[in-house]
């Protein structure tokens, strides 16, 4: 497989002393949709920027197909931006803003009118060809802004918040093409998002990154399921973390409620140390009244917490139980309706939860 894109050792430092990305590294692969996700200042805008050539680069390297292009300029790159803005020139048409960058790219007018027709065609933006930005709906400009960024045939496309700008059920609309838009033309997408759902919908794999460095690379299912940090284990999803310590590197932890069990995430956890296990809230099952037998619960091998209900809240087939422990701290329960133990339950009521092994994860203890 071709790799199309490597940062190696990428770092950025400001003149101020502040670091806004610390030695990043990944390959991606031809044909990839790879998501940086992260908190507001993590690094990810500013890692996409230093690939496009908009943000110099302190230290490290950016390789396209193998070709270092550290001091190349953003228009003689391989690659396209899309921003979140979209960034169309309202004094133009429709056609004219995609001409633009085969325009600024020297390709005589005959060939630009040829490919700029072209991905109009693919992009269904022939019939609105000669409108200006102001005639546009936000679907409409999100697609303009992706046949300009395409129509230059770019090895790699940029994507920095592309989908923001829009209301929720364009958003999801959009999202179904441009997925469906990648895997047609092959192109490697390198997605910067906010929104978490998006990325786990859009992507091959995500990229979670905090302060600056890279904290876990994944499928989404894998990111999702194991998260190997505290960080990714927090912010991927709604799990509750247990603080403990690794009783056995064969996935037991002894806890404040209690010995429970999991896949070991982190290969560096010895037997003694401190650890953490991650409880997903889609994966915590509400016990039906008669579980106190432990031959009803024996699937969950020790992994049963006691707990008194708050609140119960039903939404379309969705039913959030939000329950208090024996020490008074909250965990969240995220299950369907008709399915499980919970049906019935109201504020007050004592529970029990369970969760088998295999879907809970211990990774290491939080850093101070």
């Amino acid at each position: 497989m071709t790799v199309d894109l490597e940062l190696v050792g990428l770092r950025k430092t400001y003149p101020n002393g502040a670091t806004a990305v610390e030695d990043v590294a990944l390959t991606v692969e031809q044909g990839e949709f790879v998501s940086l996700v992260g908190p507001s200042g993590c690094g990810k805008t500013t890692t996409l920027r230093m690939i496009a050539g908009f943000e110099t680069i302190t230290a490290g390297d950016v390789l396209i197909r193998g070709k270092r292009i550290n001091d190349m300029p953003p228009e003689k790159r391989p690659t396209s931006t899309i921003f979140q803005n979209f960034a169309l020139f309202p004094h133009m048409t429709v056609g004219r803003n995609i001409e633009y960058g085969l325009a600024a790219r020297g390709i005589k007018p005959a060939e630009r009118a040829e490919r700029s027709r072209r991905i109009m065609e693919k992009l269904d933006l022939l019939d609105i060809a000669d409108r200006k930005e102001a005639g546009l709906s936000g679907g409409q400009r999100q697609r303009v802004a992706l046949a300009r960024g395409l129509v230059v045939e770019p090895q790699i496309l940029l994507l920095d918040e592309p989908l923001g700008a829009l209301d929720a059920n364009l958003r999801r609309s959009i999202q179904n093409e441009l997925k469906l838009l990648q895997r047609t033309l092959g192109i490697t997408f390198i997605f910067v998002t906010h929104a978490q759902s998006e990325a786990l919908v859009l992507s091959d794999r995500i990229v979670v990154m905090n302060r600056g460095r890279i904290e876990q690379v994944s499928r989404p299912v894998d990111l999702y399921t194991r998260p190997q940090t505290p960080f990714v284990a927090r912010f991927i999803g709604r799990n509750t973390l247990v603080a403990g310590k690794l009783a056995d590197a064969g996935g037991l932890i002894d806890t404040p409620y209690g010995p429970m069990r999991g896949i070991v995430a982190d290969k560096l956890l010895r037997t003694g140390d401190a650890a953490q296990i991650v409880l997903p809230s889609e994966a915590l099952e509400p016990l039906r009244q008669d579980a106190n037998n432990p031959a009803s619960h024996s699937q969950f091998q020790g992994n049963v917490l006691s707990a008194r209900v708050l609140t119960v809240e039903v939404v379309a087939h969705t039913r959030l139980i939000r329950a208090a422990l024996a020490d008074g701290r909250e965990i969240l329960l995220d299950g369907h309706v008709g399915h499980g133990g919970g049906e019935g339950l109201a504020p007050g009521d004592p529970l029990l939860i369970g969760l088998r092994p295999e879907e809970a994860t211990i990774v290491a203890a939080e850093q101070p």
